[in-house]
């Protein structure tokens, strides 16, 4: 398979494992915004833990295939609108969701853009704390704290310095 050079040696972990791990993680993490959207508007209800999570890879399937191509198309209408149109484009992708997964039902347009707005925010908000490295961020203070999604020495961390010398 593909290995980008040092990546086993430095985590300890082969490259497939650690793209498996961030998809799992960002897909647990949009379970969990689809289920506070469902907890917050009365128009979408979601039966369980299971049909949130499968609409979440339905959901990240969508994005991946359509959301660039409805993007580029809507661009004029986005632009005009300083992008407050990437909603009705989300609640769109949400309500397609909808239709393949059962247990997860949208009931209305008002529902499905309330609930891209939540759901762009709580999945925001959770993934503030995750790296593009894949791990939990948690920042005290002027220095950040690590917690480490794995054993913490199979990490080496470096931060800059003032005088652009890597500590």
């Amino acid at each position: 398979g593909r290995q980008p050079p040092f990546t086993q040696f430095i985590t300890g972990r082969n490259f497939e494992e650690q793209e498996t791990m961030g998809i799992l993680i960002k897909w647990l993490i949009l379970t969990a915004a689809i289920t506070a959207a469902s907890y917050l508007i009365d128009g979408i209800s979601v039966s369980g833990f299971f049909s949130a999570f499968c609409a979440a890879v339905v959901l990240g399937i969508l994005n991946a295939l359509f959301r660039p191509i409805l993007f580029i198309l809507t661009l004029p209408i986005n632009i005009m609108t300083f992008g407050l149109f990437t909603f009705v484009i989300n609640a769109l992708l949400l309500k397609m969701a909808s239709g393949v997964i059962p247990g997860f039902d949208i009931h209305g347009f008002w529902s499905a853009v309330f609930a891209a707005l939540i759901i762009s925010g709580v999945n925001w908000i959770l993934n503030s704390f995750i790296s593009d490295q894949r791990r939990i961020e948690v920042k005290k203070g002027e220095r950040e704290e690590k917690e480490y999604i794995g054993k913490a020495e199979d990490y080496i961390d470096m931060e800059k310095q003032d005088d652009d010398k890597w500590e």
